[in-house]
């Protein structure tokens, strides 16, 4: 497509929004309503355009403040999801009030959802989500959001629990005993289900102690842990007379 053709098409475009624009009592709400109808046909750039001028021409308008919220959402739709969840954090530290705070703070939360990665990279992204998701559920009982915050949580959180014990299974692997002694015992500080991932830290806090020839630790673990263990992960321990 040639630089002469594509000017046209958006010659063509603006016109053909220009003249269907929908009507609005001010102008503010005119552009409102056409960036909406923008937004709904995809055409996020454009939309942005119309938002601008009302940002620009009518700062002080009613429909200043849901053009930033749309303006946000746009970001959120063109999957930039970094400056999505800046927009949406912005808005919230600036109208804290809004009557659609909990969409606001939900979709922060949202858009560290979609930045959270494997689990052997950066997880701070599932730290952040993890935060807005609870921040809805304990200022909103009734939202909406609710159960998909709790789900959200979930998910983030076994992104964070993989992480910790990858990190610890390899230290032990790696026969760094004390290194993993240390993220086994922070793991069973900060996490309490499910059952079988903290029946296996117990089992490798126990091991590494062993391992470490540090045997009075290795019998308070093994004092500590033993009867909480299932059958299998007892039966991993059993064979450390030493530690009984």
């Amino acid at each position: 497509m040639t630089k002469r053709l594509s000017f046209i098409l958006v010659l063509v475009f603006s016109f053909s929004c220009a003249t269907d624009r929908p009507s609005g009592k001010t102008e503010a709400e005119a552009l409102y309503k056409e960036a909406l109808g923008l937004v709904e046909e995809g055409h996020y750039q454009f939309a942005q355009e119309r938002l601008n001028e009302i940002k620009s021409k009518y700062p002080y308008s009613f429909y200043a403040t849901h053009a930033e919220l749309l303006a946000a959402d746009i970001l959120y739709k063109q999957e930039s999801f970094v400056e999505a969840a800046s927009a949406y954090t912005l808005f919230k530290d600036f109208h804290p009030k809004h009557e659609k705070i909990d969409y606001v703070i939900w979709r922060v939360a949202e858009s560290y959802n979609e930045q959270i990665p494997t689990f052997d990279r950066d997880l701070t992204p599932a730290f952040q989500a993890i935060k807005y998701y609870r921040e809805v559920i304990s200022r909103f009982p009734k939202s909406k959001y609710i159960k998909n915050a709790r789900e959200k949580i979930d998910f983030a959180e076994e992104k964070i629990r993989a992480k910790e014990q990858y990190i610890a299974d390899f230290y032990f692997k790696t026969k760094e005993y004390s290194a993993a002694e240390y993220r086994y015992r922070d793991i069973l500080k900060t996490f309490h289900r499910p059952k079988s991932f903290i029946d296996h830290a117990k089992v490798r806090l126990v091991k590494s102690a062993y391992n470490q020839k540090k045997i009075d630790e290795c019998k308070k673990y093994f004092k500590s842990y033993y009867p909480s263990l299932d059958a299998e992960s007892q039966e991993m321990i059993n064979q450390l007379e030493e530690c009984k």
